[in-house]
């Protein structure tokens, strides 16, 4: 009888995380519409952001090209908590919280060395086809770069 009932909570769990996961409007690949985004002078450019399901946490891949046109590429698996978890990838150690508003809507935090070096807000359209990301990064000489991003799901 214990067996069935942890086996049974443990079903329930994995079940819960699977329709959060398919539910949730932030996961799946998203593709820049560079037309209809403007990036400050020095921006990065994400070209390419996937959310995915990593057991109970969610894995977010960016790829995408620095200010000098250097392809990069960083992960980071966490929560949508508030919490930072570590970035890897990055030229510099870093951290980044995600924090879950409300159902289309997070914000973000990047530290480095305990300092904030990028933060905004993620927004997907009502239709979830689209969102729009604005970020705020400070480059190495303590200047604010300005970005709008919008992205395009991919199906």
């Amino acid at each position: 009888m214990k067996t069935k009932a942890i086996l049974l909570a443990l079903t329930v769990c994995a079940i819960a995380v699977a329709v959060w996961s398919a539910d949730s409007t932030q996961m799946g690949t998203w593709k820049l519409d560079e037309a209809k985004s403007k990036f400050g002078p020095g921006a990065t450019k994400n070209t390419t952001v996937t959310y995915e399901a990593a057991g109970d946490m969610v894995k977010v891949t960016v790829e995408g090209t620095d200010s000098s046109g250097t392809a990069t590429k960083t992960e980071w698996t966490g929560k949508f908590d508030g919490k930072p978890y570590e970035v890897t990838g990055g030229s510099a150690p870093s951290t980044r919280t995600y924090k879950m508003v409300n159902a289309r809507t997070l914000t973000f935090v990047e530290r480095s060395k305990g300092k904030i070096i990028t933060s905004g807000r993620i927004v997907v359209s009502p239709d979830g086809k689209s969102r729009t990301v604005t970020a705020v990064a400070t480059d190495s000489k303590g200047m604010k770069i300005h970005s709008t991003a919008v992205y395009d799901k991919q199906m």
